[in-house]
């Protein structure tokens, strides 16, 4: 029974090839409200079952297993131009952390919570990469460049949510990653640092076929001033947040 529940776990906390379930839905869903749920309680269904089959997790070969997903798809991340699709590799990628995390705690609220602000980015990004659809007919990478000239309040949220998936400081995936590689043993931690360099690799490339380059003839109008603060204090709220929750003082 143990055994059932970590298989189906790897359903939801995707384990390749299992992840195949998790990206054919999510290109199926067309709507961003339903694809941004799904990016919320899919993981989340995953840390329950992992709750079921007990904790803390027992099992050194699928740590393993998530350890490989993770740098998978990290490493694919790296040749994926397609913003909706960038958005769901990175959730595969982060979210099979928390098969590191359970196996060091039986704490089930702290794998809710470390899922919860890892899905912080990819969430964000499918807003924008909604925004970019309806303009363009596409949200891909290299297809309009220079967008920073020609959509200034757009370029400035996806410059931000980007560095929120690439994990940097301030934003709440980095003290999840934080927290992860404090309570993780070194040969664990090697992996993990590697999958989150190509994350910021990947990152800096998509911003580079988006918000840079030679600005692209277009006559696509920019955010309206309150999409983008709706936009801009959410993503502000999920950071202050995070440092309350965290106890971390700025």
């Amino acid at each position: 029974m143990t055994l059932f529940l970590l298989l189906l776990a790897g359903i939801f906390l995707p384990l390749f090839p299992f992840s195949m379930i998790f990206s054919a839905v999510f290109s199926r869903l067309s709507h961003p409200v339903a694809r941004i749920l799904l990016l919320l309680l899919w993981p989340q269904a995953g840390v329950w079952l992992l709750a079921q089959a007990g904790l803390p997790l027992a099992s050194p070969f699928f740590v393993g297993w998530a350890i490989f997903t993770f740098l998978l798809y990290a490493l694919r991340l790296l040749t994926v131009r397609d913003l909706f699709q960038w958005s769901a590799m990175l959730l595969i990628s982060a979210t099979t952390l928390t098969w590191l995390l359970a196996s060091t705690t039986a704490d089930r609220l702290l794998l809710q919570q470390f899922v919860l602000w890892l899905t912080v980015a990819p969430v964000f990004l499918v807003f924008l990469a909604e925004a970019l659809k309806v303009r363009f007919g596409a949200a891909y990478a290299g297809l309009f460049t220079g967008l920073a000239r020609r959509l200034p309040r757009l370029s400035a949220l996806l410059v931000f949510s980007v560095l929120a998936a690439m994990a940097l400081p301030i934003f709440p995936a980095f003290f999840s990653m934080l927290g992860l590689m404090v309570q993780s043993p070194i040969h664990w931690g090697v992996p993990v640092l590697i999958g989150w360099l190509f994350w910021t690799w990947a990152g800096t490339r998509l911003l580079n076929g988006f918000v840079f380059g030679t600005p692209s003839q277009t006559t696509a109008t920019d955010l309206c001033l309150g999409k983008t603060l709706a936009i801009g204090l959410g993503l502000m709220s999920v950071v202050i947040l995070n440092l309350i929750w965290t106890g971390v003082t700025v």
